[in-house]
């Protein structure tokens, strides 16, 4: 009598084991030898009993086991469902975007490459047409040379020159030509037609830009001219 009912017991225990691991509860529970509870119990009640005893546990330690691997996998981030290939989250939906406005660059005879920023409004500059425009220069490699805008206050000295070549860089008089009030250009200007004299303006003032840009002059100089 005393064996079927530990014995039973035994059976609920490994049931339990079972059933819980199914429902993802604490998936195990260990008892003490259920015959240990008795000291009058038989030999056969007690291999009986350790027989169950060792099978209930033996589930529950595998049990234990997978539990165990799966909260690591959780808590390494590797979960199915995020796993799961879906379009909707792989590739999220972009706005359309524009594509960049290609800026072309023309190529003048005297090797001089020119670029329309903006191109302004108004009447073009000619030969010999007395022009008001801000520039800034800069070497090829882009290091700041000179400007006739000031970088921290913004205050401009604009240079104030006619379109002639025996007064202005033949270069910059070339980028200049037919720019409309308004236009911006940008220009690598080769030392062919740079500054072969330190007579040619524009020149700034100050002492340091002046002695850089003499520095340079046998470089090729990118100017940012905007009238």
């Amino acid at each position: 009598m005393l064996c079927s009912v530990l014995s039973l017991a035994s059976n609920s225990v490994l049931e339990f084991s079972h059933s819980n691991l199914s429902m993802g509860a604490l998936p195990f529970l260990l008892l003490p030898p259920p015959c240990a509870v008795s000291v009058s119990a038989s030999p056969g009640c007690m291999e009986d009993a350790n027989l169950n005893y060792a099978e209930s546990n033996r589930v529950s330690i595998l049990t234990v086991d997978k539990f165990s691997r799966r909260m690591v996998l959780q808590f390494m981030g590797i979960n199915h469902m995020l796993c799961y290939a879906s379009p909707a989250l792989a590739a999220p939906i972009m706005p359309d975007m524009k594509e960049p406005e290609v800026i072309r660059t023309l190529k003048l005879p005297s090797g001089v490459r020119v670029q329309d920023i903006v191109e302004g409004e108004g009447p073009e500059a000619h030969d010999g047409d007395l022009v008001t425009f801000n520039c800034v220069c800069r070497r090829a490699n882009g290091y700041f040379v000179f400007s006739t805008v000031d970088q921290f206050n913004g205050e401009s000295n604009p240079v104030i020159l006619p379109l002639d070549e025996n007064q202005m860089i033949v270069g910059l008089k070339e980028v200049l030509t037919g720019m409309k009030v308004g236009g911006k250009r940008r220009a690598l200007i080769p030392p062919s037609v740079g500054y072969v004299s330190e007579n040619l303006q524009p020149i700034p003032e100050e002492f340091g830009p002046r002695r850089s840009l003499f520095s340079h002059a046998q470089e090729p100089l990118v100017f940012e001219a905007h009238s």
